[in-house]
């Protein structure tokens, strides 16, 4: 694994802001454009203030985590699910040179069209105060999910592309690629062997349950109700930054990212799959393995918190989380 030099601490931040501002320089624009952040995750992501053009966005990427090409090729999927699949994803501006990938203080720059647009409500703590709401919402996450699917499994992608992958190995292997969930905060002695039981399992079901065209393939990674915007009815899916290779059924466990351990969740994923078959089929043996990409996904959380500790949602979580992961696996492992 990369470090993540973004929780790096220190002045890293103020580092990325320069890069920030550098990039603007690319695009030519008015002399007076600020640029403001807006979050920090994988990538540092800014709200860009043109006097000229408007708002804009520009994502400064980590380092060690996307090449070039990779970068490209999430583009061109973004670019394909908008003209394709009729999935609204923000558009790419280009630099002035044509570029829609810009190097500025070594890291990699994008530039994206500004998204009107709210988060829907109903996720995270929301969603146990108000399932109903909650509910549409993740119905509609379904059908947008599926529809992107099938997008995936019909699409030519150019020969050029590229992605990582979101199987076994890459999230537990020797190269975790968001590091061991053995040194996630608060992993002692009792919470590595009931993990460790789970992590067992878990690689025995998914090598079972196979990687065949029908159930592994592009997916977006992190569709999270965070990951949409609602603006007069109508969705846009942004952050296409984890898109890769992986079970379609990840996707779904990605939906309750950190809050899976809330009772309105098994509502929630029927909701999910209410939406998901409005645009798309699961087989019965499909949909008995979704609480297995569930905890995948929680697994693969307790070794991003352990990685990203700077991140603010994770010092928030920290040891309470690897707790509740290890409750969550207990009720797991008793059933499969």
């Amino acid at each position: 694994m990369t470090e993540h030099d973004l929780s790096a601490g220190g002045d890293v931040m103020d580092r990325v802001r320069g890069c920030a501002q550098a990039a603007l320089a690319a695009y030519g624009g008015h002399p007076g454009a600020s640029v403001e952040l807006l979050n920090v995750s994988e990538n540092a992501t800014f709200l860009v203030s043109d006097p000229d053009a408007g708002p804009s966005v520009l994502r400064v990427h980590r380092l060690g985590y996307h090449g070039e090409r990779a970068i490209e090729s999430e583009l061109a999927w973004m670019d394909a699910l908008r003209a394709e699949a009729g999935i609204r994803t923000p558009r790419v501006l280009p630099a002035a040179d044509s570029s829609r990938v810009v190097e500025a203080g070594g890291r990699h720059c994008v530039r994206f069209e500004f998204l009107p647009g709210t988060e829907p409500g109903g996720s995270g703590d929301d969603a146990a105060l108000d399932p109903v709401l909650a509910g549409a919402h993740f119905a509609e996450l379904g059908e947008i999910t599926a529809r992107m699917h099938r997008h995936a499994r019909e699409w030519s992608r150019p020969a050029w592309f590229t992605r990582f992958h979101w199987d076994y190995p890459a999230a537990f292997g020797d190269q975790a690629r968001w590091g061991r969930w053995q040194d996630g905060i608060g992993v002692g002695p009792s919470e590595r062997q009931i993990l460790t039981r789970l992590d067992d399992v878990l690689r025995a079901r998914l090598r079972a349950f196979g990687s065949g065209p029908e159930r592994y393939g592009l997916v977006h990674a992190d569709t999270r109700l965070a990951n949409l915007l609602v603006h007069d009815g109508s969705v846009s899916v942004i952050d296409f930054d984890d898109a890769g290779f992986s079970w379609y059924l990840y996707d779904l466990g990605t939906t309750v990212s950190f809050f899976e351990h809330e009772p309105v969740v098994p509502a929630l994923v029927d909701s999910w799959l209410e939406g998901y078959r409005r645009a798309a089929r699961l087989s019965a043996a499909d949909e008995a393995e979704i609480w297995t990409f569930i905890m995948f996904r929680r697994l693969l959380l307790v070794a991003w918190i352990g990685s990203h500790r700077a991140v603010d949602i994770a010092a928030e979580l920290g040891a309470g989380y690897t707790q509740g992961s290890c409750d969550l696996a207990e009720s797991y492992l008793s059933t499969h």
